[in-house]
């Protein structure tokens, strides 16, 4: 995508007319968007940068833990949208930062006094999912636009490059069709009169109505592995009319602590760099980093149907030995 917009747009000359070294400072870009691979590697992987500048790799895409500007964009955004406090101070983060060597590689290093707001930092990623990314609202709306638009798949023709036709789900594989998937694309379901697109339309109708398919309830796996809960859900519920949903919430690191991938300085040492333990910090930090929910949607809205899928799913939990069902309201989500 990226070669793409500088190409239709004609960016290469403005890019040299800036001083870029092209085509080496453009494979740079697309490298710290990528973020770094493999920091271990025996030979230094890159060749638009020397290894002393491998810190580069971690200002917009850290792959090691996950604090990057890409972070510090998306919360300011989002907290100021959803009316949320943004505890993120990235000014400050800055000021106490600093690049120290570790292992024979250069990494961004916070103050070890800014490990517990890094603690917070990732609290507040956990409560945006929750409250908007992987909210069970949101998580049904984007089925179901899936579900419209696979309807709609076949129906719909996209002119790309060299004035070959793509479908919506083959846009991706031609950029210049792919730059065409926007919002138009609802509306041109939304508001189409064509039979093809009857049953997508009809779909994308019920988002713009309301009429989400119901949110019977969430389940809570535990132990039991969070695939086996699934399939054993899907097999039995599909013919069913039911959509089974899996929400997983964390740190950024799966089931791991990010933190045990920062490196930190102290003022008396400032060059030298160091890892600090999460019982260094405090005995209320969380044990577990990673959590994944079930959550159990109906196609049919009536309440005898609803009825009878909970007491169906009450007595499926008590059979599997879950944890019971934790039900959201009656009404449509």
């Amino acid at each position: 995508m990226f070669d793409h917009l500088v190409k239709s747009n004609n960016l290469e000359l403005e890019m040299k007319d800036h001083g870029l070294n092209l085509p080496e400072d453009l494979d740079f870009i697309k490298k710290l968007i990528e973020g770094l691979s493999d920091p271990n590697a025996v030979q230094w992987p890159y060749n638009c940068r020397p290894k002393e500048k491998s810190f580069l790799y971690e200002i917009v895409a850290n792959k090691s833990n996950g604090i990057d500007v890409d972070k510090f964009d998306y919360f300011a955004r989002d907290c100021y949208h959803l009316g949320m406090k943004n505890n993120v101070d990235h000014l400050r983060f800055m000021q106490l930062t600093r690049v120290c060597e570790v292992d024979g590689l250069n990494h961004i290093c916070s103050r070890d006094k800014e490990v517990g707001n890094l603690y917070d930092m990732f609290y507040t990623r956990n409560c945006l999912h929750r409250r908007a990314y992987q909210h069970r609202v949101n998580k049904i709306i984007e089925y179901m636009i899936a579900e419209a638009f696979l309807e709609a798949d076949g129906h719909i023709k996209i002119e790309g490059s060299k004035r070959q036709m793509f479908t919506l789900s083959t846009a991706i594989d031609d950029m210049e069709a792919y730059t065409k998937l926007t919002d138009h694309v609802f509306e041109q379901i939304l508001h189409s009169s064509s039979t093809d697109l009857a049953d997508a339309k009809k779909i994308l109708e019920k988002i713009i109505s309301r009429k989400h398919y119901k949110f019977l309830g969430e389940i809570r796996p535990g132990p039991i592995p969070t695939k086996k809960v699934i399939g054993e859900l899907e097999k039995e519920l599909a013919a069913l009319d039911f959509i089974v949903l899996v929400t997983t919430f964390d740190y950024g690191m799966k089931d791991k602590d990010p933190i045990k991938n920062v490196y930190f300085y102290s003022k008396r040492n400032p060059d030298t760099a160091f890892k600090i333990t999460k019982d260094q910090v405090s005995k209320l930090l969380p044990e577990c980093f990673s959590e994944q929910l079930i959550g159990v949607y109906s196609k049919k809205t009536d309440d005898q149907s609803l009825k009878a899928a909970r007491n169906h799913l009450d007595q499926w939990c008590e059979d599997k030995g879950l944890p019971n069902l934790q039900y959201g309201d009656t009404a449509t989500p």
